[in-house]
């Protein structure tokens, strides 16, 4: 069956919310690198409030029995749960472009706040910046998806088990080898403090501990690696290994609307200090390239909808999906066998892919 091409445009946020000039706002303007990041200090302001009074709520209502434990944590995840994907992508635009200009005593503590709130790990930054970014989805990169068969869920699980497990001895061994000392001591030392406040809470109380604490520490893991999974699920070795042949973008989705286009990995492996108003524009901009080098673009989809149609073997469902960026009528059956050839284990690169074009 052929597909017609569908229309290319966007309907993600090119703007970031604007809120008067209040004394909030008046706040920010000195306080902030960027004015435009007032929206993470109203998210930050939001959450710890909402958190607070979520775990101080669920800490009575275990001691008190006023409501079944079932019911309490039910409520508690939801809230959690809904919050945590746009706290999770602050942290990701705050670790790549500078955040609070002052106090910066609130710069340095922000990113532990929200681990506490939301079980994000405390190393977050120093997997990010100091190794995925370094490394690229290549072998070396403790989060690559090469060797792996991305459309099998028995291989993700082997996946997210080795990062669950072993991450905080391989990327601390990882950071010591590139000479990384200080990012080394604190993915280390903040994991192992992270991991005592899970076991400080359950010793309080055990349900408090692992509803509040441990499974959101466990989940949120989860959501990442399952991020990262469906981000990098594509791999074009006919080029050269750069953003363009090893991720992927999702437009018009829900998700960009409330997690600050995250969608765009492909712009934002290009250029990481890129604001993430300016990706949907810089994908428009650079149109041409993305069609030259076979870049891979799904409209209303994210990440995890990705993951989860490539382990149910949803293969119509993803090429529906497929933006034909040339403009181009193309069949679903061509696309899937395109995706399809993008998706088997690699040990390495090949040595002799052709550079992309400028």
């Amino acid at each position: 069956m052929t597909t017609d091409a569908v229309p290319f445009e966007i309907t993600d946020p090119t703007q970031a919310p604007t809120y008067g000039d209040g004394p909030l706002s008046r706040w920010c303007r000195g306080a902030l690198y960027e004015a435009r990041d007032e929206v993470f200090v109203r998210l930050t302001i939001k959450v710890v409030l909402l958190m607070s009074a979520m775990m101080g709520g669920l800490f009575y209502a275990l001691k008190s029995g006023v409501v079944p434990t079932l019911a309490a944590a039910a409520v508690y995840f939801a809230v959690w749960g809904w919050s945590a994907p746009p706290v999770i992508l602050m942290l990701h635009n705050t670790m790549h472009r500078p955040f609070l200009r002052s106090p910066k005593v609130l710069d340095r503590a922000h990113p532990y706040a929200m681990s506490f709130f939301f079980g994000i790990p405390t190393g977050y930054a120093d997997h990010h910046l100091g190794m995925h970014h370094f490394e690229d989805n290549m072998p070396d990169d403790l989060s690559s998806t090469m060797r792996y068969r991305r459309d099998s869920f028995l291989h993700f699980l082997v996946y997210f088990s080795r990062f669950l497990f072993l991450v905080l001895v391989e990327l601390t061994a990882y950071l010591a080898r590139r000479r990384r000392y200080k990012m080394a001591r604190r993915a280390f030392l903040g994991e192992v403090c992270h991991l005592a406040v899970i076991a400080g809470a359950i010793a309080l109380d055990w349900r408090f501990g692992v509803i509040a604490f441990a499974l959101p520490t466990f989940s949120v893991r989860f959501m990442m690696m399952v991020g990262n999974w469906g981000q990098h699920a594509f791999i074009n070795t006919a080029r050269k290994n750069d953003g363009l042949s090893n991720a992927i973008t999702c437009i018009n989705s829900t998700y960009n609307q409330r997690a600050f286009n995250d969608g765009y990995h492909i712009g934002h492996h290009l250029k990481a200090t890129r604001h993430w108003t300016e990706l949907p524009q810089d994908l428009i901009d650079n149109r041409e390239t993305y069609v030259r080098e076979g870049a891979i673009v799904f409209r209303g989809l994210d990440f995890f909808f990705v993951s989860v149609l490539l382990w149910t073997g949803q293969w119509k469902a993803l090429a529906k999906r497929f933006v034909r960026l040339d403009g181009k009528p193309r069949s679903d059956e061509d696309v899937i066998a395109m995706l399809r050839s993008r998706v088997h284990p690699l040990k390495a690169w090949p040595t002799d892919a052709p550079v992309a074009a400028e």
